[in-house]
Parts: structure tokens; C-alpha cells; sequence
């Protein structure tokens, strides 16, 4: 989708703004909250405010507009800002289009709020990727707390941009987790300093094929101020940024887990070095921490925890706060946990590995593994993932709406790994887990990792990915002594 209707100029009046915000969730109601504020007309839409809904009234009562009249909420309006998930084709974004309404999004519409207020406002530091950007950007918010300032971790990751950028205590800067529905709609932001962390194939029912996710992801780069980071072993990062309208000046930075050359930041014996920061570069590299840091990660960890320091080190924080952010830091839920060790079985949640590339990452850290898959797919194929880890299978339980895809991929590729279809659409959230744990204490023996890492998004069968690790978490937990 193009974007050929936004607005010539960052100076909105927006006490002559009619605005329509799409999403009742945490983003719209902050895009409300933070427009109403500046004398717009707010008029909130969602499915789920229906003339019976209790989140309507609530709204209602706060002084906004708030219904389901999606169209007809466009007619009237001089703006639509629609939350991340909102998808390019759905009938309010084509309407806007179609009258010729200018389409924002939050990223845009936070970093136009920054600049009327003269500009001033925190330094923004924003990262995206296919897997491991709340990993990258909880260790980047780690570090520049460690280093003294004023910081918050925004965006993807939970806490609106707008209200980390109108918060009465003005943060020094953000780091920002942006997903490919984030990005889309971007078209003005100018970061100091961007970073892709890896692009695999994930959300292709949204952004119809690869072509379009990755350049959705690539626009990142763009107007980036000071330090474009990519992955150096990954080519299609590399050509990213080789593609990239940056601003003059603005620095290539790569991140290795080898050696790292003149520009990049890597690993020796154990070590993480800077040779893209420090003034005698060419000579020199800076310690910035150790490995053991972070306890025993496996790569990924460690190449995103690479990514997060070269963020803060184009900021401009001390090598001293990397080492003292990634000690300080804690992982997020849901991701690579072990639950329980329970007769020589570890049971592991890494709920959010929705889709292959994550998976592949948590399959290859076990070498033998009943490994709990599926959900929806989001047009992803399960080939290649299953390819690289059926040496390490044991036996394959598939829950969800895709599970076939997943069952055919392992019947292609390791045909002689145990399929197990324990979806049950008719029972709860809680009941499914129940049963899909009881087939998993069948098959594991000593020494089996009981792996939920299901290459799917949860929302099938689950509220999300949150609650169907909390879930897995809670019934294995209930089965320790």
C-alpha cells in the first residue's frame, strides 16, 4: 500500500481534526487519550463495541465517540489512525484510501507529536526483526538504565510511544520493538539508530508474500540518523541495508558472533568486543562484556544481546553499562524457560516461538525432543524446519488449525518420528494442554526435553501466546512433587 495521502506538513491543528481511531486496545486508547488532550474529536471504533458492550459505555463516559460504525465513522473524518494489526485491506483503511483520508499509524503519528513539541523529546532507538526483538529491546532498555538515563522500552514490546513521548517526566530515550504491521505505515520517523535482528518468512497471510514482509521490516532503516545495525552473516539484513535511504552520515554497524572486522561488534574467547564505537577502531577493540553475563545463552541470545549494545553504543552509553544492563537483565516469559525437571524430562516453554525460524532456534539448543507444534501458520511452510530438526525428534504432538501442515512436513521429512494429533476443538484452553501434556509423558523418556515451541500463532485455540505458555507452565508445575 502506497501512502500518498498524508498530511504535507508535521503542523496539525488538531483542534480541527476529526479523528477516527481504529482499536480499542492499549494502542488506540493511548492515540485517543493523546489527541482528545490536544482538542481533537476522537471517535473510536472496533468490532467489539457493539451496543451492549460494557468497554463502549466505559468509553462513552469518558467523553469519546466509541461503536462498531467503522465505515461510517471514515465518512465524517479528517484522519484514521489505525492500530498495528489492522490489516492493509480491511474495509476502513480501503475506505480512508478510497476518500482519501490520510491512514496513520502510531509509530507516525508519536514521532509527529515529538516534533510540535519543538523537537524535544527523548532519542529514539528502534529494532525489528522475525524473532527475538523483545529479548534485544528489554537488554537494550537493561543497559541505558544501567548507564543512568532516563529510558523505557516501547512499542511492541507493551507500553504505548505515544505515552512514553507525552509522559509528564520526559524520558532521555526509547527503545522501541517495531513489528512488520508497525512499520508498514511508516513514513516520517528518523531514528537515531536502527537495528534488524534477522528476517525469516512469518505473517505472510498479512503482507500477502516475502517481498512485501521484508520491505515492510526494511523501512526501518530509513531516515536513520545515525547507525544502521544488521546481522553480518545474514544476507538478506546486509542487502537491507545496502538498499537503505539513510540520512548523510549515517553508519553501516554489523554484528557478528565471530571475530568482528573494522565496523562490526563480535565475540572472542567468550568476550563481547567493539570495533565499530571506540575512536582507535582501526587498532582497538572495546570490552564491553562476557558471555557469562547472561548466564549459558544459547547463540541467539547472544547475538541479540550484540544488537542491543550496538543500539545504546550509537546512543552513546558506556561499555561498562553493556556489561552491567546484561547482567541485570531477565528474560521474558514464555521464552526458552524450563518449567520443571521432572524424572530426568525438562519441560520447556517457548510459547512464543509462533512461528519456523523461532522454532528451529529452540529445536536445535535439545537433541531429543517430543516437540508440541501448531496453530495457525500465517501462510508459513514447515519443510525446511522440520528438515533441519528431525535427527532430534522423538515424537511430534500437533494441536491447533494448521496442525496437518506440520503432520504432512513430518511425514515427509522424518517419517519415522510419532505423529500425535491431540487437538480437541469442543474443550477448554486448560483441557487441550492437559491432554496434549499427558501424550508428551507417554512419549518422553530420561534425558527428553518435552519442547512446546509450536511454529504457530496461538489464537486459535488460546487467548494468545501468553496464556497458552502460562497454561503449559502451570499443568507441568502441578505435576512436580
Amino acid at each position: 500500500m502506497n501512502h500518498p495521502h498524508l498530511p504535507p506538513s508535521l503542523d496539525l491543528d488538531w483542534s480541527a481534526q476529526k479523528v477516527v481511531v481504529a482499536g480499542a486496545g492499549v494502542t488506540g486508547i493511548a492515540v485517543a487519550k493523546a489527541l482528545a488532550s490536544r482538542g481533537a474529536s476522537v471517535h473510536i471504533v472496533d468490532r467489539t463495541l457493539d451496543s451492549d458492550s460494557t468497554a463502549r459505555e466505559e468509553l462513552v463516559s469518558m467523553g469519546y465517540r466509541a461503536d462498531d460504525d467503522e465505515i461510517g465513522a471514515v465518512v465524517e473524518a479528517s484522519l484514521v489512525v489505525v492500530s498495528p494489526g489492522w490489516r492493509p485491506d480491511a474495509p476502513i483503511v480501503q475506505t480512508a484510501v478510497a476518500l482519501q483520508v490520510p491512514v496513520f499509524g502510531e509509530l507516525d503519528l508519536a514521532w509527529i507529536l515529538q516534533q510540535q513539541h519543538s523537537g524535544v523529546g527523548p532519542a529514539w532507538l528502534a529494532l525489528t526483526g522475525t524473532n527475538g526483538k523483545t529479548t534485544a529491546v528489554t537488554m537494550a532498555e537493561s543497559m541505558l538504565l544501567a548507564d543512568g538515563r532516563r529510558a523505557l522500552a516501547v512499542g511492541n514490546v507493551g507500553h504505548s510511544i505515544v505515552e512514553a513521548i507525552d509522559n509528564e517526566n520526559p524520558y532521555e530515550v526509547i527503545a522501541l520493538e517495531l513489528s512488520s504491521f508497525q512499520l508498514h505505515r511508516s513514513t516520517v520517523m528518523r531514528p537515531l539508530a536502527s537495528a534488524i535482528l534477522n528476517i525469516a518468512a512469518d505473517h505472510l497471510d498479512w503482507h500477502g508474500d516475502m517481498a512485501s514482509y521484508t520491505a515492510d521490516k526494511a523501512r526501518i532503516f530509513e531516515r536513520t540518523t545515525r547507525a544502521c545495525i544488521y546481522r553480518a552473516e545474514d544476507p538478506i539484513t546486509r542487502q537491507l541495508i545496502e538498499q537503505a535511504d539513510v540520512e548523510d552520515g549515517c553508519r553501516a554497524i554489523g554484528t557478528t558472533l565471530g571475530v568482528p572486522a573494522l565496523g562490526e561488534l563480535g565475540v572472542v574467547d567468550g568476550v563481547l568486543l567493539d570495533r565499530a564505537f571506540e575512536d582507535n577502531r582501526r587498532e582497538h577493540a572495546t570490552e564491553l562484556a562476557n558471555i557469562s553475563d547472561l548466564g549459558d545463552p544459547p547463540a541467539h541470545t547472544v547475538a541479540n544481546a550484540l544488537s542491543a549494545a550496538a543500539l545504546v553504543r550509537a546512543f552513546g552509553a558506556a561499555p561498562q553499562s553493556v556489561a552491567d544492563g546484561l547482567r541485570a537483565w531477565r528474560p521474558q516469559p514464555h521464552r526458552m524457560h524450563v518449567v520443571a525437571t521432572i524424572n530426568g524430562v525438562s519441560w520447556v516453554d517457548d510459547s512464543k516461538a509462533t512461528n519456523p525460524h523461532a522454532a528451529a532456534a529452540a529445536l536445535a539448543s535439545y537433541s531429543d525432543v517430543v516437540w508440541i507444534a501448531g496453530g495457525l501458520a500465517k501462510g508459513a511452510d514447515f519443510d525446511e524446519l522440520v528438515k533441519s530438526a528431525a535427527s532430534r525428534l522423538r515424537a511430534v504432538i500437533v494441536i491447533g488449525t494448521d496442525r496437518d501442515q506440520i503432520a504432512a512436513a513430518v511425514r515427509r521429512h522424518a517419517p519415522d518420528v510419532p505423529i500425535i494429533d491431540a487437538d480437541a476443538v469442543e474443550t477448554s484452553a486448560v483441557e487441550l494442554m492437559q491432554g496434549v501434556i499427558e501424550v508428551a509423558r507417554k512419549h518422553a523418556i530420561e534425558g527428553s526435553t518435552v519442547l512446546l515451541a509450536p511454529a504457530c500463532a496461538s489464537m486459535d485455540r488460546f487467548l494468545d501466546y501468553h496464556q497458552r505458555g502460562q497454561i503449559f507452565a502451570d499443568l507441568v508445575l502441578a505435576m512436580t512433587p
